[in-house]
């Protein structure tokens, strides 16, 4: 949010440096993000003074040039500058460019004034016409001003150069009130009455607007209201006569210091209120209206309706529609019609002021994709109490730029007034939750300077009415916070004595363990992705395991396709691959830390995940380098050194029995699961348009903490060796590892002790059905060294097994 210095003195008195405001503005919770300048000319005209042409002689060397002394009021002896102007002459008072001086053409480039020679005459400078300037487009000769001028006199002063400077406030969502220079005055306020007790600090300046009156009552609407949940205060009043113009130098410069584009002097009077005040309006060409009636409701979903923007958009029945007799006018709260606005021809208006639902008007705004000044204002909660008072006051200036007169009363349509907040604040919980006791006189006086009226006062605390404006604090803790935060956070004292706990493992701590693993994942070339929380409710339909019911759903979305709680990452690691594989980076490999949400029987639950995902090429093409895709073995080489790195050697390997691979695996620690990994069912792939392979990894994160938190625990070690053989199998392509693991698995589960699979292929030269698996088996015996005869005994049977159970042929 952008504030003029200058506006900002127009409610305040400011002698202060604009640094020191600045510093004070963070300091009250307003951060100042930058301070800009601002000037109604670029250059600002520095450098460009009024100097006097003592003489003019014709050049001895160009027919069209001249040569002139300039006094240029310095107390020094007149300059020498070469003039092509056909208009220049003796006693003149012109505008000068001095040496060092930079202008700016039309298209704002620079170019600065040197010492030179113009055929062979020296040249100090440049005598300027407007264009030359940037205030005009003439370049007939050069500009020559009053005489009563004195010779020196800057040019800003002359031209009214306007200079400004902006502060540029990163303003918290929580922070409405705060909106306008309004809104910052007043907390500017109570700073300086803090940091400042015993210095007269002025009063907040507002615009009078005692000089209202209806002057004839010839065009007046009636309003319906059809929902006042929906709508609680609509108020509006009509201006006729009025003259649609360019709006007056001063309010194009006070919005244009802001990154406003000024319009017109209708629309300009409008926006300057809304940043003033804070309180959004809008004005309707009255002969656009049809009919003596404005009816604020809802219309059917698909009513078409064309913006002021241009384009034709389709309403919803939820939003909060301006209408006339016959059609649509504006979208409340978020954006006028094309047809309805001011225009050129436009003579009277019918003005608005309204206070809506900001969740209404945040569904809408979301719905159709539109950010405005005023949604952006009606979205966090304006003021409801000051719609009439702001509907005055841009009413007011609206005749001091375009004339015309009031010809209507106000019509306020308030059924339910939206009351203050009351709230008790204990003296002794301000003290506890601070952790100083201030005095309660200091209390008070901040509570004052905020406009937080004092009701009651007791020896235990103070009855208080918070301004319906402060939507933010509405409870005693609330209350607290703004103490401290005017008070000052720099102004709470830190003990001499601090108490620290240690851990007796730092690096059980979660975010450590955290920055242990993705140092090593980036280590790999992978990159850290951040997925939304919230995630579309038709992505459950592709997995069996993610149940419908267990869905935690958003009360208010912002949209449909963020209406709930994730119940896995799988879902936004595919959108970022989707995303990336369609502008050509398809070689991704990615890892997220993040929480799953889930309804259960007994409540909520929020568990921890991270997961892997790797697709593409291995390696990026090279001349000495075979380009070679990612494998299983090869994401599964991933996974266990992350395994490694967190101290997790010990574990036992499964099938998977998580719907969401083709091909997978589990590991458990006991009967503990520690993570699923695998190849992503292509069907779950297709649905985001991925056409190549996708390995992705699920690491049940509060299972791997409190696994590397346990206690160290001993057991022996085995002493006999174990024995690893290798198998490459030919299989039918509906075969499941899972199948293949529970067979061998039977033949002896004393001595085989682990079964992996680490390749999977499938390709044209195996044939049609078949795939290959390679899998690795460890045998191991507790008691004794395993003979080459037992070996291939176990072998020979898993072998035998292997062809009757499921088909498998040696490759």
């Amino acid at each position: 949010m952008q504030i003029s210095y200058n506006w900002l003195k127009q409610f305040i008195k400011l002698e202060t440096p604009i640094e020191e405001t600045a510093a004070l503005l963070t300091d009250l919770g307003l951060e100042v993000e930058g301070i800009y300048p601002y000037e109604s000319l670029k250059g600002g005209l520095k450098g460009v003074v009024v100097g006097h042409v003592i003489s003019c002689e014709q050049h001895p060397n160009a027919d069209k040039l001249k040569i002139t002394k300039v006094d240029l009021g310095n107390g020094e002896a007149p300059v020498q500058i070469v003039c092509g102007a056909a208009n220049v002459a003796a006693g003149q008072k012109v505008v000068v460019a001095t040496i060092g001086t930079t202008l700016y053409d039309k298209d704002g480039e620079s170019f600065q004034i040197k010492k030179g020679k113009i055929r062979g005459e020296e040249s100090f400078g440049m005598i300027c016409a407007e264009d030359e300037l940037g205030l005009g487009e003439s370049h007939d000769g050069i500009m020559v001003l009053s005489d009563a001028l004195k010779p020196g006199t800057p040019a800003a002063e002359v031209f009214e150069i306007t200079t400004d400077d902006v502060l540029e406030i990163g303003l918290t969502p929580n922070r409405a009130d705060a909106m306008s220079h309004l809104g910052v005055a007043r907390d500017l306020r109570a700073g300086m009455l803090q940091n400042n007790p015993n210095q007269h600090i002025s009063e907040i300046l507002t615009p009078s607007v005692t000089k209202f009156k209806v002057e004839k009552r010839t065009l007046k609407y009636d309003i319906d209201v059809a929902d006042s949940k929906q709508t609680p205060r609509y108020a509006g009043v009509t201006i006729s006569d009025v003259e649609v113009k360019s709006s007056p130098d001063w309010l194009q410069n006070r919005l244009k210091a802001i990154g406003i584009t000024p319009k017109n002097n209708i629309v300009d009077a409008t926006n300057y209120v809304l940043h003033e005040l804070g309180q959004p309006l809008h004005a309707f060409d009255s002969a656009r209206i049809k009919g003596n009636k404005i009816y604020v409701k809802n219309v059917p979903t698909g009513t078409k309706f064309e913006t002021l923007d241009g384009i034709v958009r389709e309403l919803h029945e939820e939003d909060i529609v301006i209408c006339d007799d016959k059609s649509p006018l504006c979208i409340a709260g978020v954006l006028g019609g094309s047809y309805s606005g001011v225009s050129a021809t436009t003579t009277s208006i019918f003005l608005e002021s309204a206070y809506f639902n900001p969740v209404s008007v945040r569904k809408t705004a979301k719905r159709h994709g539109i950010s405005t000044d005023a949604s952006f204002r009606f979205e966090r909660g304006i003021d409801p109490n000051i719609t009439v008072y702001a509907l005055k006051r841009a009413a007011l200036l609206i005749m001091e730029i375009a004339g015309g007169e009031i010809t209507s009363d106000i019509v306020d349509i308030y059924n339910k007034k939206v009351e203050d907040f009351n709230v008790f604040l204990n003296f002794n919980n301000v003290n506890r939750i601070l952790g100083e006791e201030i005095s309660k006189e200091t209390i008070k006086k901040i509570l004052v300077s905020l406009d937080i009226k004092v009701n009651s006062i007791s020896d235990l605390g103070l009855g208080l009415t918070v301004p319906s404006y402060r939507v933010d604090v509405q409870r005693e803790i609330d209350v607290i916070e703004e103490i401290l935060r005017v008070y000052g956070f720099n102004n709470i004292k830190t003990g001499s004595k601090l108490n620290a706990t240690i851990s007796n493992s730092s690096r059980t701590e979660d975010y450590k363990v955290q920055n242990i693993i993705a140092n090593q994942l980036v280590s790999q070339g992978f990159n850290e992705i951040m997925a939304n929380s919230l995630t579309t409710p038709t992505y459950s339909t592709l997995v069996n395991e993610l149940n419908e019911n267990n869905q935690v759903k958003i009360l208010n979305p912002l949209s449909n396709d963020l209406s709930i709680m994730r119940q896995t990452l799988l879902f936004g690691g595919l959108e970022s691959i989707s995303f990336n594989i369609n502008r050509k980076n398809t070689d991704l490999k990615y890892f997220e830390f993040g929480k799953t949400y889930a309804k259960t029987l007994v409540g909520y639950e929020e568990n921890k995940h991270m997961t892997l995902f790797a697709t593409g090429n291995i390696t990026q093409s090279n001349w000495n380098i075979k380009v070679q895709p990612m494998d299983f073995f090869t994401f599964k080489g991933y996974i266990e050194v992350a395994l490694e790195r967190l101290g997790i050697n010990k574990y036992n390997a499964k099938p998977t029995e998580s719907d969401i691979f083709a091909e997978g695996m589990s590991y458990f620690v006991g009967d503990r699961k520690i993570l699923d990994f695998g190849l992503v069912k292509k069907s779950i792939a297709k649905h985001f348009d991925i056409k190549q392979d996708v390995f992705y990894a699920d690491f049940k994160w509060d299972n791997v903490l409190t696994l590397i938190s346990a206690k160290i625990k001993f057991t022996e070690i085995n002493k006999f060796p174990v024995v690893k053989r290798d198998l490459a199998l030919l299989i039918n392509s509906e075969v499941a590892f899972n199948q293949i693991y529970q067979t061998v698995k039977l033949v002896d589960k004393n001595i085989i002790t682990d079964i992996s699979l680490f390749d999977v292929y499938e390709g044209d030269k195996l044939p049609e059905g078949k795939k290959s698996y390679a899998i690795s088996i460890k045998l191991q015996d507790a008691n004794k060294t395993l003979t080459d005869t037992q070996i291939e005994k176990i072998m020979s049977k898993v072998q035998s097994q292997l062809a009757t159970e499921v088909g498998a042929e040696l490759r």
